[in-house]
Protein backbone atom coordinates (compact mmCIF):
# COMPACT_ATOMS: atom_id res chain seq x y z
CA UNK A 1 0.00 0.00 0.00
CA UNK A 2 1.27 3.28 -0.86
CA UNK A 3 0.17 6.86 0.62
CA UNK A 4 -0.56 8.79 -3.09
CA UNK A 5 -2.12 12.11 -1.29
CA UNK A 6 -3.15 13.07 2.26
CA UNK A 7 -6.43 10.37 3.17
CA UNK A 8 -5.78 8.84 -0.45
CA UNK A 9 -3.78 5.61 -0.85
CA UNK A 10 -2.85 3.01 -3.52
CA UNK A 11 -3.59 -1.09 -2.86
CA UNK A 12 -2.29 -2.85 -5.61
CA UNK A 13 -3.10 0.02 -8.06
CA UNK A 14 -6.57 0.46 -6.96
CA UNK A 15 -7.02 3.90 -5.24
CA UNK A 16 -8.34 3.82 -1.37
CA UNK A 17 -9.78 5.98 1.80
CA UNK A 18 -10.18 4.68 5.24
CA UNK A 19 -13.67 4.39 5.63
CA UNK A 20 -14.91 6.89 8.16
CA UNK A 21 -18.07 4.79 8.80
CA UNK A 22 -16.46 1.46 9.54
CA UNK A 23 -18.50 -1.79 8.42
CA UNK A 24 -20.83 -0.18 5.83
CA UNK A 25 -20.95 0.62 2.15
CA UNK A 26 -22.18 3.14 0.18
CA UNK A 27 -22.65 2.19 -3.59
CA UNK A 28 -21.40 -1.07 -2.84
CA UNK A 29 -17.80 -0.48 -3.13
CA UNK A 30 -15.28 -3.09 -1.72
CA UNK A 31 -13.94 -3.10 1.71
CA UNK A 32 -10.34 -4.58 2.91
CA UNK A 33 -8.16 -4.31 6.09
CA UNK A 34 -4.82 -3.69 6.57
CA UNK A 35 -3.25 -2.98 9.81
CA UNK A 36 -6.48 -2.26 11.44
CA UNK A 37 -7.97 0.04 9.23
CA UNK A 38 -10.67 -0.01 6.60
CA UNK A 39 -10.37 0.95 3.32
CA UNK A 40 -12.98 1.46 1.05
CA UNK A 41 -11.92 0.77 -2.94
CA UNK A 42 -12.68 4.11 -4.85
CA UNK A 43 -14.27 3.40 -8.11
CA UNK A 44 -13.18 5.93 -10.87
CA UNK A 45 -15.82 4.63 -12.88
CA UNK A 46 -18.14 5.94 -9.99
CA UNK A 47 -15.90 8.72 -9.30
CA UNK A 48 -14.45 11.44 -11.75
CA UNK A 49 -11.89 12.42 -8.75
CA UNK A 50 -10.80 8.76 -8.74
CA UNK A 51 -10.61 8.66 -12.50
CA UNK A 52 -8.32 11.79 -12.33
CA UNK A 53 -6.10 10.66 -9.49
CA UNK A 54 -5.37 7.70 -11.66
CA UNK A 55 -4.85 9.73 -14.89
CA UNK A 56 -2.08 11.39 -12.85
CA UNK A 57 -4.05 14.56 -11.01
CA UNK A 58 -0.54 16.47 -9.40
CA UNK A 59 -2.72 18.98 -7.60
CA UNK A 60 -4.83 17.42 -4.91
CA UNK A 61 -5.28 20.09 -1.62
CA UNK A 62 -8.42 18.25 -0.24
CA UNK A 63 -7.32 17.93 3.74
CA UNK A 64 -8.42 16.32 7.10
CA UNK A 65 -9.89 19.33 7.97
CA UNK A 66 -10.85 21.06 4.82
CA UNK A 67 -13.80 22.84 4.35
CA UNK A 68 -15.14 22.05 0.77
CA UNK A 69 -18.96 23.15 -1.06
CA UNK A 70 -19.46 20.14 -3.24
CA UNK A 71 -21.80 21.05 -6.22
CA UNK A 72 -23.95 18.50 -7.64
CA UNK A 73 -23.57 15.94 -5.10
CA UNK A 74 -25.84 13.29 -6.69
CA UNK A 75 -26.42 9.92 -4.40
CA UNK A 76 -22.98 10.79 -2.17
CA UNK A 77 -20.56 8.47 -4.01
CA UNK A 78 -17.88 11.17 -4.21
CA UNK A 79 -18.98 12.97 -1.90
CA UNK A 80 -18.71 10.11 0.70
CA UNK A 81 -15.19 9.57 -0.31
CA UNK A 82 -14.41 13.19 0.21
CA UNK A 83 -15.82 12.63 3.69
CA UNK A 84 -12.99 9.91 4.68
CA UNK A 85 -10.16 12.20 3.42
CA UNK A 86 -11.74 15.41 5.19
CA UNK A 87 -12.64 13.24 8.15
CA UNK A 88 -12.37 16.63 10.76
CA UNK A 89 -13.49 19.32 8.06
CA UNK A 90 -17.21 19.70 6.72
CA UNK A 91 -18.38 19.51 2.81
CA UNK A 92 -21.65 21.71 2.02
CA UNK A 93 -23.19 19.27 -0.21
CA UNK A 94 -25.78 21.04 -2.65
CA UNK A 95 -27.72 19.01 -4.81
CA UNK A 96 -30.95 19.56 -7.13
CA UNK A 97 -32.56 16.78 -7.47
CA UNK A 98 -35.07 15.34 -4.67
CA UNK A 99 -34.55 12.23 -5.63
CA UNK A 100 -30.84 12.08 -5.24
CA UNK A 101 -31.17 13.87 -2.14
CA UNK A 102 -32.98 11.04 -0.66
CA UNK A 103 -30.76 8.76 -1.03
CA UNK A 104 -28.14 11.65 0.02
CA UNK A 105 -29.35 11.99 3.51
CA UNK A 106 -29.01 8.19 4.27
CA UNK A 107 -25.18 8.85 4.08
CA UNK A 108 -24.93 12.10 5.70
CA UNK A 109 -27.26 10.53 8.97
CA UNK A 110 -24.08 8.29 9.46
CA UNK A 111 -21.33 10.90 8.05
CA UNK A 112 -21.94 13.90 10.70
CA UNK A 113 -19.13 15.92 8.24
CA UNK A 114 -21.40 16.14 5.56
CA UNK A 115 -23.64 19.14 5.52
CA UNK A 116 -27.03 17.94 2.54
CA UNK A 117 -28.07 20.93 0.68
CA UNK A 118 -31.52 20.33 -1.29
CA UNK A 119 -31.21 23.38 -3.32
CA UNK A 120 -30.22 24.76 -7.25
CA UNK A 121 -26.44 25.89 -7.32
CA UNK A 122 -27.19 28.67 -10.05
CA UNK A 123 -28.91 30.43 -6.74
CA UNK A 124 -26.56 30.73 -4.39
CA UNK A 125 -28.22 33.28 -2.08
CA UNK A 126 -30.78 30.38 -1.24
CA UNK A 127 -28.24 28.32 0.53
CA UNK A 128 -25.62 30.73 1.96
CA UNK A 129 -26.91 31.03 5.28
CA UNK A 130 -26.15 27.03 5.81
CA UNK A 131 -22.47 27.78 4.92
CA UNK A 132 -22.47 30.35 7.57
CA UNK A 133 -19.47 32.86 5.95
CA UNK A 134 -17.11 30.11 6.16
CA UNK A 135 -14.92 30.60 3.82
CA UNK A 136 -13.75 27.43 2.18
CA UNK A 137 -10.93 25.72 0.84
CA UNK A 138 -12.18 23.82 -2.03
CA UNK A 139 -14.84 23.98 -4.34
CA UNK A 140 -15.79 20.57 -6.38
CA UNK A 141 -18.20 21.40 -9.08
CA UNK A 142 -19.79 18.29 -11.04
CA UNK A 143 -23.69 19.83 -12.44
CA UNK A 144 -25.13 18.97 -15.60
CA UNK A 145 -26.39 22.67 -16.61
CA UNK A 146 -25.90 24.61 -19.88
CA UNK A 147 -24.59 27.58 -17.38
CA UNK A 148 -21.53 25.52 -15.55
CA UNK A 149 -18.68 28.73 -16.17
CA UNK A 150 -21.52 30.92 -14.63
CA UNK A 151 -22.19 28.36 -11.17
CA UNK A 152 -18.72 28.39 -10.54
CA UNK A 153 -18.28 31.95 -10.30
CA UNK A 154 -21.41 32.62 -8.47
CA UNK A 155 -20.48 30.39 -6.03
CA UNK A 156 -16.99 31.99 -5.90
CA UNK A 157 -17.46 34.38 -3.28
CA UNK A 158 -17.42 30.86 -0.92
CA UNK A 159 -14.06 30.25 -1.47
CA UNK A 160 -10.98 31.86 0.01
CA UNK A 161 -8.56 33.59 -2.11
CA UNK A 162 -5.86 30.99 -3.15
CA UNK A 163 -8.32 28.16 -2.59
CA UNK A 164 -8.88 25.79 -5.46
CA UNK A 165 -11.62 24.72 -7.33
CA UNK A 166 -11.94 21.09 -8.96
CA UNK A 167 -14.48 22.08 -12.20
CA UNK A 168 -15.61 19.08 -14.07
CA UNK A 169 -16.90 19.71 -17.47
CA UNK A 170 -19.54 18.09 -18.99
CA UNK A 171 -19.65 19.46 -22.50
CA UNK A 172 -22.34 17.23 -23.81
CA UNK A 173 -24.62 19.65 -21.20
CA UNK A 174 -23.20 22.97 -22.70
CA UNK A 175 -23.42 22.08 -26.15
CA UNK A 176 -23.64 18.70 -27.90
CA UNK A 177 -23.51 20.20 -31.40
CA UNK A 178 -19.48 21.30 -30.93
CA UNK A 179 -16.01 19.55 -30.47
CA UNK A 180 -15.88 18.80 -26.55
CA UNK A 181 -12.14 20.64 -26.24
CA UNK A 182 -13.91 24.18 -28.06
CA UNK A 183 -16.74 23.80 -24.96
CA UNK A 184 -13.59 23.01 -22.45
CA UNK A 185 -11.90 26.04 -23.62
CA UNK A 186 -14.58 28.30 -23.60
CA UNK A 187 -15.46 27.46 -20.01
CA UNK A 188 -11.83 27.94 -18.46
CA UNK A 189 -11.28 31.06 -20.40
CA UNK A 190 -14.95 32.53 -18.92
CA UNK A 191 -13.63 31.73 -15.26
CA UNK A 192 -10.23 32.82 -16.25
CA UNK A 193 -10.38 36.17 -14.77
CA UNK A 194 -11.57 34.98 -11.42
CA UNK A 195 -8.90 31.70 -11.17
CA UNK A 196 -6.04 30.23 -12.78
CA UNK A 197 -5.91 26.84 -14.58
CA UNK A 198 -3.41 24.28 -13.03
CA UNK A 199 -4.25 21.55 -14.96
CA UNK A 200 -6.78 20.11 -17.64
CA UNK A 201 -7.16 16.44 -16.69
CA UNK A 202 -8.75 14.02 -19.91
CA UNK A 203 -10.47 11.03 -17.91
CA UNK A 204 -11.00 8.60 -20.75
CA UNK A 205 -11.70 5.69 -20.49
CA UNK A 206 -13.44 5.83 -17.23
CA UNK A 207 -15.73 8.74 -18.59
CA UNK A 208 -15.99 9.95 -21.83
CA UNK A 209 -17.22 13.53 -23.02
CA UNK A 210 -16.26 15.23 -19.45
CA UNK A 211 -13.04 17.37 -18.37
CA UNK A 212 -11.46 17.33 -14.93
CA UNK A 213 -9.78 20.46 -14.34
CA UNK A 214 -8.21 22.23 -11.20
CA UNK A 215 -8.31 25.70 -10.76
CA UNK A 216 -6.91 28.22 -7.87
CA UNK A 217 -8.90 30.97 -7.20
CA UNK A 218 -6.57 34.91 -7.61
Amino acid sequence: MDKVFEGVFSIDGRIATVNLDRGRKVYNEMLTEIGGKEYRFWNPYRSKLSAAILKGLKNFHIKADSKVLYLGAATGTTVSHVSDIARDGRIYAVEFSERNMRELIKVCERRKNILPILEDARYTERYEQYIEGVKCDVIYQDVASKEQADILLKNAKFLKKGGYAYFVIKSQSIDISRKPEEVYKEALDKVGGDFEVLERIGIEPYDSMHMFSVLRKR
